[in-house]
């Protein structure tokens, strides 16, 4: 089973939020279905089921968490200093549309299109990467229907500190 694309970085928040949702998450969790089950008859007990539920989505989270980084596809944030890698801004002009569009090549999970966003997964970010300014690149969404993408402006600057992983 191959999973997602994920740099080293990815990786780490992602077991960093395992972390926290195993020591801190999973203690107060416990301790709230604890304190709920003391208050008598569980029959008609809200806040005991709520507390379960809540007890139970954090394990669901960590056990999804924990398969992410299991199939993880680890790939590189490195690229040449003139080509479009992983956290690159770069400016797209849109030949069909006439237009320029800014986005961020990100990892799938990192994903945001309203925030300008895009997958290295997508058929737009796959198209781009790897590429220079001044290339004009074929974007294939299927077999019938592609279009045309000319990258204007790169910019490397990596800074992703802004960037916050899904589910954070």
């Amino acid at each position: 089973m191959k999973g997602e694309s994920f740099t080293e970085s990815d990786i780490k928040k992602i077991q960093e939020e395992i972390q926290y949702r195993k020591l801190v998450v999973r203690k107060d969790a416990i301790e709230a279905v604890k304190e709920a089950r003391a208050h008598g008859d569980l029959s008609e007990n809200f806040e005991y089921y709520a507390a379960k539920k809540d007890k139970n989505q954090n394990e669901s989270r960590i056990r999804y968490l924990e398969r992410m980084v299991k199939n993880a596809n680890i790939i590189s944030d490195q690229s040449a200093d003139d080509e479009v890698g992983i956290n690159n801004r770069v400016e797209l002009y849109f030949e069909e549309d006439d237009e320029s569009e800014e986005y961020k090549l990100v990892t799938s999970i990192r994903g945001n299109s309203l925030k300008g966003y895009i997958s290295v997964e997508s058929p737009l970010g796959k198209a781009i990467l790897g590429h220079h300014v001044g290339d004009r690149v074929e974007v294939f969404v299927n077999d019938k229907v592609s279009y045309f993408v000319e990258i204007r402006r790169l910019d490397k600057n990596n800074d992703d500190s802004e960037d916050a992983i899904r589910g954070y």
